[in-house]
């Protein structure tokens, strides 16, 4: 994650009167990559995007409403608009940041938009806009959301209504879209068959024997190479379960999942798997420096259900480390979050291992931004219970023991 850019900010500088717990008065408004800020003649307000819940504009006023009060910014005179406009473009891109997104979009459109998911609500003039992976319905609000195309089960089409449902019963319903109806659906199919195609891919590339017909089943469980159970795979595909076996034993993490498979039942552990987009294939190096060519990662129950331990097969230069994850005792719940919320983290361990703390430094605000609209991301990190570092097989094996025993 990038430290703050202080020097990344809008070209106009705003004259506004404020009122807010922090400034008050006539001000001067400063849109910047991740804050705005309000400078008075006596204080200054910096707030950052991340703790911004909305950003609403009526009668020629700007009112932010975030997590340490309300700031309403009004006489800008024939700049509100401008204003406005430009604060939640600097928001929008913030937001995109947070859902870790950052390649360009492959249609947009505007539309009015409802979700229903761990919270419900509804937002007019919504930006939509598609990308290779997901969906992203935009009000400059905390209900912006990150639509996974590979976690989705339907889309239909009803009247003026595109309703979008996923795997976990939530659905998005974008209405009034007009022209860009069919565009938009298109593109959406699109990139679903698109995302399929990549995934049996993988599967054939790793066990070449596969029919279509078995690669595209077992596509369906391990969308986007997501994880599941190796006793499920198994009974979809033996050849395809025994290949992964075979190249995780090839790989950094093979001691430590067979030291799983000494504890808990190997059916019942999870696995998952993607395509290394560093590996260039044998370049003559060593092999301890070269990074392999899939990477792989585990879920395993401890004995008694109440806890799920991550793995993940580390490149050359990372440090191993085990998280373990309280599961309430519904162990299939926690994998099935944990594969959402690593999804839609890229894979980016550090937003699941930081402490509320550090997750509030500047330099994280971004994953603090996204940790307050992923839902999957919420659930993993209030469930977090250790990091186990692997200082040898021994003292990991020992620790996790002990953490499932607590």
């Amino acid at each position: 994650m990038d430290a703050p850019d202080k020097d990344e900010k809008s070209k106009m500088q705003y004259s506004a009167q404020a009122a807010s717990p922090v400034v008050n008065g006539d001000v001067k408004l400063t849109i910047g990559k991740h804050a705005l800020t309000a400078t008075g003649l006596f204080d200054v307000a910096e707030i950052p995007y991340a703790k911004v819940e909305s950003i609403e504009y009526a009668n020629f006023t700007t009112t932010l409403k975030t997590e340490e009060g309300v700031f309403v910014f009004s006489r800008l005179g024939n700049l509100a608009q401008t204003f406005y406009d430009e604060l939640c473009d600097y928001y929008n891109k913030a937001m995109l940041r947070a859902f870790f997104i950052f390649s360009k979009h492959l249609g947009w459109a505007t539309c009015e938009y409802r979700y229903e998911d761990y919270a419900k609500g509804s937002n007019s003039k919504t930006p939509l806009k598609i990308f290779d992976t997901c969906i992203v319905a935009q009000p400059p609000n905390i209900g912006a959301r990150r639509i996974p195309l590979c976690f989705m089960t339907g889309m239909d089409k009803k009247d003026q209504d595109i309703i979008i449902k996923l795997d976990r019963g939530e659905t998005y319903t974008f209405s009034k879209l007009g022209l860009d109806t069919t565009p938009f659906v298109n593109t959406t199919e699109k990139q679903i068959r698109a995302l399929r195609e990549k995934t049996i891919g993988v599967i054939r590339e790793i066990d070449p024997s596969l029919t279509m017909a078995q690669a595209s089943q077992v596509a369906k469980f391990t969308p986007e190479g997501v994880s599941a159970p190796m006793g499920q795979l198994a009974s979809i595909a033996p050849s395809f379960a025994a290949a992964v076996e075979e190249k995780i034993s090839k790989s950094r993490a093979a001691e430590y999942y067979n030291m799983f498979k000494e504890l808990v039942d190997p059916a019942k552990i999870w696995v998952g798997f993607k395509k290394n987009d560093l590996y260039q294939g044998d370049s003559g190096s060593k092999s301890e420096d070269k990074p392999d060519p899939y990477l792989f990662w585990m879920i395993a129950p401890s004995p008694n259900g109440q806890f799920a331990a991550v793995e993940f097969a580390v490149q050359p230069g990372e440090t191993a480390a085990t998280f373990v994850y309280r599961t309430g005792g519904d162990f299939n719940k926690t994998a099935a979050q944990l594969n959402r919320t690593l999804e839609a983290i890229t894979f980016k361990r550090d937003v699941i291992r930081l402490t509320d703390e550090e997750l509030l430094k500047p330099e994280y605000a971004d994953y603090y931004m996204a940790s307050k609209r992923t839902e999957s991301l919420k659930y993993i990190r209030a469930n977090f219970a250790a990091r186990i570092i692997h200082h040898s097989p021994e003292s990991w094996k020992s620790k996790l023991i002990e953490t499932w025993g607590q």
